[in-house]
């Protein structure tokens, strides 16, 4: 089915806030009945080899920490530390990344798996068989492979990247703003975020004059929805001082959205890069939930 929702990815690394990506996480695990695939990418596989088993207590991770060599080595004992803390509060089966799937259907369950700093390929492949990614905010001070991660697996792993606000959030997907632009990038974000949408308790699609390309317009992405029981209204916005991406953020505040959904890079990233774009202005600015496709 297309609402299913079962296996989530989540590479921690240390960047942004690890209880905001944490309590997203929490709240799709919940909602969707899914496992939750922590994936932690270290430096050396033989400073973080242990950190993948079980059976560590917060006393010998304390020790651990004490006595790392190095900056990347205490964050992925701290990330470890700070994943079994969360697992525990909240009661979520933990099996071993071997065993993901001898199980289905049992519930909420976790695993956390150690990858080492070499193995990105790993990581966008994992992702391809994720039915989504969910990563922390880009934080300005983090650790500069989180740009690196979140593009890769935006780019290459055809499936939708989730990216967590910067604080927890009080409530995700209760009221959702989908960008619409009417490229094959909004499409695949529209058809991704209706898990989402099917449980909201409002939809809004923005669109905006200076946004739209060729292609369906808002009206007829209400049609869609309607076909697929999903009650949505549309909005125009207006760019705020040329900045459409400002504006695409006003109108989502303005509908009070605590999740946006959207389609990612119509326009290179090079030219984002230099000269500014949608995309990267959400990045960067956005307090929301933020579901992204390409």
């Amino acid at each position: 089915m297309l609402i299913d929702i079962k296996n989530i990815l989540l590479p921690l690394n240390g960047s942004g806030d690890l209880e905001a990506v944490m309590s997203v996480a929490l709240d799709f695990a919940r909602r969707f009945d899914a496992h939750l695939s922590a994936v932690v990418v270290g430096s050396d596989p033989s400073e973080v080899a242990t950190l993948a088993g079980e059976g560590i207590s917060a006393g010998m991770v304390n020790e651990m920490i004490d006595t790392a060599t190095t900056e990347a080595q205490r964050r992925a004992i701290a990330i470890r530390k700070a994943f079994d803390a969360f697992i525990h509060e909240h009661g979520i089966r933990r099996v071993e990344p071997s065993k993901i799937g001898s199980s289905a259907g049992d519930g909420v369950s976790a695993s956390l798996d150690v990858l080492n700093g070499t193995e990105h390929d790993s990581l966008t492949w994992r992702s391809r068989l994720a039915d989504m990614t969910l990563v922390p905010n880009l934080a300005k001070d983090g650790d500069p492979r989180a740009s690196e991660t979140l593009h890769a697996i935006l780019f290459d792993s055809g499936r939708p990247l989730v990216i967590a606000p910067p604080a927890p959030p009080k409530t995700v997907g209760k009221r959702i703003a989908i960008a619409w632009n009417g490229t094959p990038e909004a499409s695949l974000a529209l058809r991704c975020i209706l898990p989402w949408a099917h449980k909201a308790e409002a939809v809004q699609v923005l669109t905006c004059q200076d946004y739209q390309r060729r292609g369906p317009g808002a009206d007829e992405v209400v049609t869609y929805l309607r076909m697929h029981g999903i009650s949505a209204t549309a909005s125009e916005f207006e760019a705020v001082n040329r900045d459409i991406g400002a504006g695409l953020l006003k109108a989502a505040t303005e509908f009070n959205a605590d999740m946006l959904g959207m389609g990612a890079y119509s326009h290179s990233r090079l030219r984002q890069m230099i000269l500014g774009g949608v995309t990267r202005h959400i990045l960067e600015q956005a307090q929301l939930t933020v579901l992204m496709s390409r």
